[in-house]
């Protein structure tokens, strides 16, 4: 994805609608979203606490980004029974805390000073039992606890000042940017110490409310093992994930796998598996159809009714900005929408200036599968760029090819994606389900191999499926094991 941002960005196209999800009616507003009225752990926070204040007006704006509140009375039971075990050893026993589940794909969990904590359905997902949430949900109480996030405001403000201090003295001599860099690996390092404080902390009170202490240990190898899939798969607009502000490490492990042995050796302990997959069977997985889905090379949008697919080789990420893929021989392609006035032409549209680059005479007006369409090309620095405007319904789509300078495939690849476009019939639209975690019973004769096979809407099933369950290379499963897979059923 790095050669689309690139690209796109060489081309200067002035994109005026950032994603797909925007253009849904009733799109998320952070000003239709009020604090949750349904909690996990408490119905409110302490009263008249001025960090909780601050925390209550965020609330909405990371329900906006998350996707909002994932409700599940199941689920929220499971996160409520940990929770609770949490405080009753709680290193601040009158501190409030409520916990909201997240409705987002993306594995993450966080705190804001006053006790509100946060864990997305994705994480939720990838854990394989309570032990693991409550490690977790631990850390982030060590936050709160250890008043993290006033600390690092007050550092950060420090800094700031600091930098222009020294920017306004030194200017941009060497001396200056030596200084600059010894601030912010300063503000580095402390975020470090932050995390292993908060670990400790965390891993202190799991053991400490009976759950297996190594269960910390274990899920961020988890997460190390998930980063690496996303990774090799293409995916890599990771900027709302754990591992994007908690550092991982064999040093981080190895430090958490030290706490733990202040409890016993591996085995000490509960790790609450069966309550924990009942909980999460039946969850959400992936994107939901206010995003859109992906399948393999196809993108499928049941709100908006439309869809597209990309060449095979290609990697689709359907991410906050907009869906993209990338290709090989350094190809892309962008999708996006914007609003236009019914009455202007597509042609028109396409030469308003918001292509830098555009050659006026390959302007044209085109039909793609029944829908007005127009297509045309641009180049700029070392880039060429296949730009098609397709209006279907009341809403205008826009595909965007790019292509190094020296590629010959550049109009083959456009013309696949653009026609494949197409408004999904009633009866595809019906047959679209999200996918959702299922907990089966290995039987006997299944394998690893066969249970993968069994999941649908994903690629690298063997691989997601050892993700998904924690399974090292060469382990095995047997019969009468608990297993999460992915199936829209």
């Amino acid at each position: 994805m790095k050669t689309l941002a690139r690209a796109f960005a060489l081309a200067a196209l002035a994109l005026s609608l950032a994603a797909c999800q925007s253009m849904l009616p009733g799109s998320l507003e952070e000003s239709s979203f009020q604090p949750s009225d349904k909690p996990v752990t408490v119905d409110s926070v302490t009263a008249n606490n001025k960090l909780a204040e601050l925390a209550r007006a965020q609330h909405p704006r990371i329900l906006a980004t998350y996707g909002g509140e994932y409700s599940d009375p199941k689920l929220e039971r499971m996160v409520a029974k940990v929770v609770g075990n949490l405080t009753t050893v709680s290193a601040n026993p009158t501190q409030a805390y409520r916990i909201t589940i997240l409705n987002s794909p993306n594995v993450n969990a966080f705190a804001l000073p006053g006790g509100y904590l946060y864990i997305t359905r994705g994480l939720l997902a990838l854990a394989n039992d309570s032990s693991e949430v409550a490690a977790v949900i631990a850390h982030e109480m060590g936050h709160v606890t250890a008043n993290h996030g006033l600390a690092r405001q007050k550092l950060e403000a420090e800094e700031g000042l600091a930098t222009k201090v020294v920017s306004d003295i030194l200017g941009d001599s060497p001396t200056a940017r030596a200084a600059l860099i010894r601030n912010k690996l300063r503000l580095a390092q402390f975020s470090r110490n932050q995390e292993l404080e908060a670990d400790a902390i965390g891993i202190k009170s799991v053991g400490e409310a009976g759950y297996d202490p190594y269960a910390a240990a274990r899920f961020l190898q988890s997460m190390s093992a998930y980063t690496d899939f996303r990774s090799i798969s293409g995916a890599t607009d990771a900027s709302l994930d754990f591992l994007a502000t908690h550092p991982n490490t064999p040093q981080r492990i190895e430090l958490a796998q030290r706490h733990a042995r202040q409890f016993g050796q591996p085995g000490v302990g509960t790790r609450d598996r069966d309550s924990f997959l009942a909980g999460i069977d039946g969850i959400l997985y992936g994107d939901t159809a206010e995003e859109g889905y992906v399948r393999g090379n196809v993108f499928l949008h049941p709100r908006l009714g439309i869809t597209f697919s990309v060449p095979e080789g290609f990697v689709i990420d359907n991410s906050a900005a907009a869906v993209t893929a990338a290709g090989p021989g350094d190809m892309a392609v962008r999708f996006d929408g914007v609003s236009l006035d019914k009455g202007r032409s597509l042609t028109d549209y396409i030469r308003s200036g918001w292509v830098t680059g555009l050659d006026d005479a390959s302007v044209r007006q085109e039909t793609i599968n029944g829908n007005e369409a127009a297509v045309a090309s641009a180049r700029a620095d070392n880039w060429q760029f296949d730009i098609t405007v397709i209006r279907a319904g009341d809403q205008v789509y826009r595909l965007l090819t790019a292509a190094p300078a020296s590629s010959t495939a550049l109009a083959s690849v456009a013309r696949a994606v653009s026609g494949s476009f197409h408004v999904l019939t009633p009866q595809e639209k019906a047959a679209l389900k999200p996918l959702r975690i299922r907990v089966v019973t290995v039987k006997p004769g299944q394998n690893i191999g066969t249970l993968s096979a069994m999941m649908v809407g994903v690629d690298r099933k063997l691989d997601l499926f050892r993700v998904l369950n924690a399974l090292a290379p060469g382990a095995t499963v047997s019969a009468g094991d608990k297993v999460k897979i992915i199936t829209d059923k």
